[in-house]
C-alpha cells in the first residue's frame, strides 16, 4: 500500500511539475499581417511591387522580401546579397532586419532576399521603409518605399 501511495504521490508531483513548466513557458507569439506589399523605387535599377512575408518566435523576427522593381543582370548565386531592411516603428525610431541569405537568382528573375534577422518587442507596429542590397559586395542598390505596406504595417 505504502509503493502505491508513493507512486501516485511521485505521479502528481510530477504532473504539478510539468503543468508549472508549461504556465512559465513563453507563449506563442505571432506576426499580423504575415504577408504584405508595397511598391519601392530602387533608382536606376527599377521600380515595383515588393512583397513582404514575416514570422516571429518570442523577439525573434524575419522578413523576406521579393520584389520584381529589381530583376538581377547577371546570375546571383545564393548567399552573395548582403540585405539591410529598415522599417519605421509606431511612436517613432526604426527597425533594422539584416542578412545574407538570399536565394540563387537566376538572371532577369525578381530579386528575393530573406530570411533578413531582427529582433521586436510585444506590441512593435513596424513599416518597411528602405532596403539596401549589396550584391557580390561591389553592386549597392538602394530602394525606397513609395507606398504604405498593404494590408497595413506588421504587428508583432
Amino acid at each position: 500500500m505504502r509503493r502505491i501511495k508513493l507512486g501516485i504521490s511521485t505521479a502528481m508531483g510530477t504532473a504539478a511539475l510539468a503543468a508549472g513548466a508549461l504556465a512559465l513557458a513563453p507563449t506563442a507569439t505571432a506576426v499580423t499581417p504575415t504577408t504584405a506589399t508595397l511598391t519601392a523605387d530602387c533608382g536606376t535599377y527599377g521600380s515595383g511591387l515588393a512583397s513582404l512575408t514575416a514570422t516571429q518566435s518570442g523577439t525573434a523576427a524575419t522578413i523576406t522580401l521579393s520584389s520584381g522593381a529589381i530583376k538581377a543582370p547577371i546570375d546571383v548565386p545564393a548567399g552573395s546579397v548582403s540585405s539591410t531592411l529598415t522599417l519605421s516603428k509606431k511612436g517613432g525610431g526604426t527597425k533594422t532586419f539584416t542578412g545574407n541569405s538570399n536565394p540563387a537568382i537566376p538572371t532577369g528573375s525578381d530579386v528575393t532576399t530573406g530570411p533578413l534577422k531582427g529582433t521586436v518587442a510585444a506590441g512593435d507596429v513596424l513599416e518597411a521603409k528602405s532596403l539596401k542590397l549589396v550584391i557580390f559586395g561591389l553592386i549597392t542598390v538602394n530602394c525606397t518605399a513609395t507606398s504604405p505596406q498593404s494590408p497595413g504595417p506588421f504587428t508583432f
